[in-house]
């Protein structure tokens, strides 16, 4: 079910519409169907990331989170 966000062209409503299969969104204030679709933004977090880190470096390593960053950890050395 994808979140559409969309500005009325009517009333200038900004809103979030689930949309399925071939409906078309309204706008919850007035109804209308005349809508503007806006660019969504999305927010990804990295785990074991944190704000005290050096803007330098890499990250929390993605398999297991060690702090030292991608490659770092011994995961694959598992055999």
């Amino acid at each position: 079910m994808p979140i559409f966000e969309y500005i009325c062209k009517e009333c200038h409503h900004q809103f979030e519409a689930l949309v399925y299969g071939k409906e078309k969104a309204a706008c919850p204030k007035c109804h209308a169907s005349k809508l503007e679709p806006q660019l969504s933004v999305f927010a990804v977090s990295a785990k074991g990331s944190s704000s005290s880190m050096p803007a330098s470096s890499p990250g929390g390593c993605g398999s297991c989170g060690d702090p030292r960053g991608p490659g770092a950890c011994s995961l694959g050395d598992m055999n």
